[in-house]
């Protein structure tokens, strides 16, 4: 019981966290809610957002402000499938704000389609009014909805809803699967000019090309081992090992390329698993290890010393800082590579939902005074 009730607070702590509740020297933070209309046609939108997850969470990956790495937050929706409860506008909150992104990929992969009313104005107003959204004016908030009907449907105004976003400091970004006039027509472009967002169309149909690299193999193995420098513990600590591993072996299935961007983000800082990893835990001092008790440890821990359990957990944390120093020098290598077989490729009409978003981060980021290598 006393291992259940930890995990549940650690967990509770780090991945939903409102904002009334942090310290007054919080680190500052970049949330973002993704909106997904889930109707029938909208297959291809969903396999963009899960096969580019990580391209897209990358982008953070040096971002900084006043020396400070920001945290990164992310939120689900999905919106528009008749298999969701009339009542409630064909709208599901998936996921609030959280840091767990492992469970975000997993949430993203078992997304599936079915027509339906796709009422922007109801998701929007529910994101803005249900989600922890920080206190900060100089915080990154945005939504990003992304669909194909028009912006106008439903029974909740879609301008009382965007204005209400910002008058929260919230940007809405909106992403129209179209054309770009159809999207205009539609009120999308609207939309975004309402909440000092962004408007951009993609073709939410069209095959991602994904640009093996030779780095790809290297990066993959090291992913790998990165991996059992873990050290699950309590109530969380099996299912979560085993959510990773899936979720690498998902992005794998999808592409190298997918699996690359995957290690990599799990090499960066925003990589934070304290809810149920003891090298995360003990370095932000949520846990003491001798506090632990012996069923609340992995069975290769149970019965060590506290010396030896604090030696085991030092050396896990020296390897994977090794392992995450060498996938972000590869990664930079790939990035070079992948560069230059892009080069001269793409043209405005390629846009797809990872580079609709990525292009919108950097530009409000850099707005909220971050920075992005």
């Amino acid at each position: 019981m006393k291992s259940a009730i930890r995990s549940l607070i650690i967990a509770t702590t780090l991945l939903v966290l409102p904002p009334l509740a942090m310290a007054q020297d919080e680190a500052p933070r970049i949330q973002l809610a993704i909106l997904l209309d889930t109707s029938g046609s909208m297959e291809g939108l969903i396999d963009q957002a899960r096969t580019q997850l990580w391209k897209i969470v990358n982008e953070f990956a040096t971002a900084e402000r006043a020396g400070r790495r920001p945290d990164l937050e992310v939120a689900l929706y999905e919106y528009g499938k008749s298999a969701l409860a009339s009542e409630e506008g064909y709208i599901r909150m998936i996921l609030p704000l959280t840091t767990d992104l492992d469970r975000l990929s997993e949430e993203l992969f078992a997304l599936t389609t079915n027509g339906g009313d796709e009422y922007c104005g109801w998701v929007i107003r529910d994101a803005v009014e249900e989600l922890a959204w920080s206190d900060a004016p100089s915080d990154l908030k945005a939504i990003f909805i992304a669909g194909n009907e028009p912006f106008t449907q439903g029974g909740v105004d879609h301008r009382t809803s965007c204005r209400s976003a910002i008058a929260r400091g919230i940007m809405v970004n909106t992403i129209h699967c179209g054309s770009y006039e159809d999207g205009v027509s539609g009120s999308w472009k609207e939309g975004a000019l309402l909440a000092d967002g962004e408007y951009l169309n993609i073709d939410h149909n069209r095959d991602l090309v994904h640009i093996d690299a030779p780095q790809d193999a290297e990066i993959a193995q090291l992913g790998e081992e990165l991996n059992r420098t873990y050290i699950p513990f309590g109530s969380f600590g099996t299912e979560s090992v085993t959510r990773q591993e899936a979720q690498d072996a998902l992005a794998e299935a999808a592409a190298p390329a997918v699996a690359s961007e995957r290690a990599v983000f799990k090499a960066s800082a925003h990589y934070k698993n304290a809810a149920w990893d003891l090298v995360d835990a003990v370095r932000e001092g949520e846990i003491v290890a001798d506090d632990l008790d012996e069923e609340e440890l992995p069975a290769v821990m149970q019965g060590m010393t506290g010396g030896e359990r604090q030696a085991y957990i030092e050396a896990n944390a020296k390897k994977r800082a090794e392992l995450q120093e060498r996938i972000r020098a590869l990664s930079e290598e790939r990035k070079t590579f992948v560069a230059e077989k892009m080069r001269g490729e793409a043209n405005e009409g390629d846009a797809t939902f990872d580079r609709a978003v990525i292009e919108i981060i950097r530009q409000q980021a850099s707005a909220r005074q971050f920075v992005i290598e």
